[in-house]
C-alpha cells in the first residue's frame, strides 16, 4: 500500500507522480535514476540533491546537497515550516501536505510531498477525578477581540504565509460588514486588549511609565498562529452580520 506522494514540479497528470510504500525510497536530483526518482532538470540542483523515505503517516527528508539548506513548508500551516541542513540524514516531516523548497542558482524550485491524513485520538477527559485543567489561552470567539485577530491572521490563513499584515485601517474595513460601528480607536484597543490577554504585555497597572511596546501585530499574529488559536474555520465571524441580526 502507498503512503507518500511525490507531485514532480509542474505536475500535469497523476501518471507523473511518483508513490512509494511504508519502508521505500525515491532520489530527486539533476540526474537521471534508473530506479525512477524524481529529476529537476536545473543546473543549479546537485545530480544527487536527496532522498525522500515514506514511513507509516509521516515521510523523512535527507539533504544530500553540500551547501544549501532546503526548506518544507506546510501550504495550510500559515507559515508554519521546517529547515533541513546540509548533510542532515532522514529528518522527519510531519505535515500532511508539504512543499520542499531548493535554492537553485538564484532560483526556488519546489515540489510537493502527501503524506498520509493525520489519524487522532479522543482526548476527552470524561470520567476522571480531580480539578480540570486550566486552558492555556482562555479566548471567547464571539467577542470583538476575536474578530479582531482573525482579521489581523486572515492573509497568513488564507495561504499567504508571507504576507504582510493588515493596517488598522484595513482591518476596519474588513470588520465593517459585521461590524458597523467599528473605528480605528475600537480595533486599536482590541489589540492593547489581545497584547494583555495574551500576556504579551504587562497590563496598565504594571506597565513601566512611558514605555512601548513595538511589534503588537506581528507578536499577536505569530503566538495565534503558532499555537492554532485562531484556524482558517474561525474566520466565519468576518461575515456580514445578517440584516436585522444581533452581535
Amino acid at each position: 500500500m502507498y503512503s507518500v506522494i511525490v507531485v514532480p514540479p509542474s505536475c500535469g497528470s497523476v501518471i507523473e507522480q511518483l508513490r512509494i510504500g511504508t519502508g521505500e525510497r525515491v532520489e530527486f536530483g539533476r540526474a537521471e535514476s534508473g530506479s525512477g526518482g524524481l529529476t529537476i532538470a536545473h543546473e543549479g540542483v546537485p545530480r544527487v540533491a536527496g532522498e525522500i523515505a515514506a514511513h507509516r503517516t509521516f515521510w523523512l527528508l535527507s539533504n544530500l546537497s553540500e551547501d544549501q539548506t532546503y526548506v518544507v513548508e506546510n501550504p495550510e500551516g500559515a507559515g508554519e515550516h521546517i529547515k533541513v541542513a546540509p548533510g542532515r540524514v532522514e529528518a522527519p516531516v510531519p505535515f500532511e501536505l508539504s512543499r520542499v523548497t531548493l535554492p537553485a542558482a538564484g532560483d526556488l524550485l519546489s515540489f510537493d510531498v502527501w503524506a498520509p491524513r493525520h489519524v487522532f485520538r479522543s482526548v476527552e477527559r470524561g470520567g476522571l477525578e480531580g480539578m480540570g485543567t486550566v486552558p492555556a489561552f482562555a479566548l471567547d470567539r464571539t467577542k470583538r477581540y476575536f474578530a479582531v485577530l482573525a482579521a489581523l491572521c486572515e492573509r497568513r490563513l488564507r495561504g499567504e504565509p508571507r504576507a504582510p499584515l493588515p493596517a488598522v485601517e484595513e482591518i476596519v474595513e474588513r470588520l465593517r460588514p459585521s461590524w458597523p460601528k467599528v473605528s480605528r480607536s475600537a480595533v486599536y484597543w482590541n489589540i492593547d486588549y489581545l497584547a494583555v490577554k495574551l500576556r504579551l504585555r504587562p497590563g496598565p497597572e504594571t506597565a513601566e511609565a512611558g514605555r512601548r511596546t513595538h511589534g503588537k501585530k506581528e507578536s499577536l499574529a505569530s503566538l495565534a498562529l503558532r499555537f492554532d488559536l485562531v484556524r482558517e474555520d474561525d474566520l466565519v465571524v468576518l461575515a456580514p452580520v445578517p440584516s436585522g441580526a444581533k452581535r
